[in-house]
């Protein structure tokens, strides 16, 4: 496994839609240690492959593992399936936009469908999950925080 460099705003490649990944392969496996692997270096709780450069539909995160419980979670292609209606705000911060920490309205529940090694998964997220999945999925789409707080100042 390698530690990957972080791409850093305004890179354009942050602002890029990734492609779905056609096929599991060693390459898409290695891509995704080694994003673990940098996640935990920086150190963060997500990362999504345009935050290393990569333009294809993947994320990790563990949100437990600051906290002494990892819960590691590799997302190929991933889909939100549900948003639900409540909304928090709560303080984001991004490895790819560092030292910058931003208020962002999030859904404080999501369902989320995607496949990893083991096959395929649906399963629904709350609390800091569910704003880490949120986070990393935006980056997918080629949205990053600063999106966000536009957002909520143009509603």
């Amino acid at each position: 496994m390698s530690v990957l460099k972080i791409v850093t705003w305004p890179d354009a490649r942050l602002t890029t839609v990734c492609d779905p990944v056609e096929t599991r392969s060693p390459e898409i496996d290695r891509l995704i240690a080694d994003m673990f692997e940098t996640m935990y270096a920086a150190p963060g709780r997500g990362l999504a492959a345009p935050q290393v450069g990569r333009t294809e539909r993947i994320f990790v995160f563990d949100a437990g593992w600051k906290t002494g419980t990892p819960t590691p979670v590799a997302c190929i292609n991933p889909q939100i399936l549900r948003l639900s209606d409540t909304r928090a705000i709560g303080e984001e911060g991004c490895l790819s936009i560092p030292g910058v920490p931003m208020n962002i309205p999030r859904a404080t529940e999501v369902t989320l469908r995607w496949t990893d090694a083991n096959g395929s998964h649906e399963r629904e997220f709350t609390g800091a999950e569910a704003v880490i999945v949120q986070h990393e999925f935006d980056h997918l789409d080629g949205i990053v925080i600063y999106d966000r707080v536009e957002q909520e100042k143009s509603q």
